[in-house]
């Protein structure tokens, strides 16, 4: 029977090896697509031309601290624009004048959004203070900014409890390990609905210009794969403390017995 409770004791181990590195490559996956600028991409086929019609304008209306959210938005379609959760990019001519005949030597430029431009009402029409509060799109934007946050504290808190299971020795802990990364999973699904909800309905306010295509980026399919990752952490955590603390109990009818 030592043999056998040996063979259970690996299977266990193997489970709980292969949830740690699941969980390890999803918090990985998650830190990188919140600090990577390429959640959603627009491609205009031609940005120089675009940007050299306007001059310095577009630029220095994208950097503005006034710049609203059809401001920006008008640049990211003009300019071959990514956004990411924190920050918002375009990509210019290195050096942009009136007099200048458009330049094939071009740079990306970002600006962070601020903590205020997080939490900023958006508004039924885009730029338009007067048109009243879309609280649809308002709660959408926050809540992307607010669940990769949770999503990675939950996975840290979680790792915490399973290194506190492996100085007790025991593996029943690991349950909370794995409800935890449960959660996480579930704010991290959250996460990618509400953005995928928010873009469509930014789509919907301001359409694409002609000859400008958008789509999500990889940023955005690091936050797809790490949900899964979190889902079969969760279950691999949970099933082996739970089967592990049945068979335990087991073990001890049977030596009473």
């Amino acid at each position: 029977y030592s043999s056998k409770g040996a063979m259970m004791d690996n299977r266990f181990a193997t489970a709980l090896v292969i949830a740690c590195v699941l969980s390890l490559i999803s918090t990985i996956y998650m830190a990188a697509s919140i600090g990577t600028d390429f959640w959603y991409e627009y491609r205009t086929l031609s940005p120089a031309e675009n940007v050299s019609e306007a001059g310095r304008s577009i630029w220095d209306e994208f950097v503005s601290e006034e710049a609203d959210e059809k401001t920006y938005t008008d640049a990211l379609f003009r300019c071959n624009g990514t956004v990411g959760l924190w920050r918002r990019c375009i990509t210019v001519p290195k050096n942009s004048h009136w007099y200048s005949p458009p330049e094939t030597d071009m740079i990306t430029n970002c600006i962070s959004f601020s903590l205020s431009d997080q939490f900023m009402e958006k508004y039924v029409e885009p730029g338009n203070h007067n048109s009243g509060t879309d609280l649809n799109r308002t709660y959408l934007w926050r809540l992307q900014f607010l669940l990769p946050f949770v999503s990675l504290g939950l996975m840290c808190f979680g790792a915490l409890i399973g290194l506190c299971a492996c100085a007790c020795r025991s593996l029943y802990p690991a349950i909370a390990t794995g409800v935890l990364h449960f959660l996480a999973g579930l704010c991290t699904l959250g996460l990618v609905g509400c953005y995928v909800a928010g873009i469509k309905l930014l789509h919907k306010k301001l359409p694409l210009p002609d000859g400008v295509r958008g789509e999500f980026g990889w940023s955005f399919c690091l936050a797809c794969v790490s949900a899964p990752l979190q889902f079969m952490a969760a279950a691999l955590f949970i099933w082996a403390a739970r089967t592990n603390r049945k068979e335990f109990t087991l073990l001890k009818a049977y030596r009473v017995a």
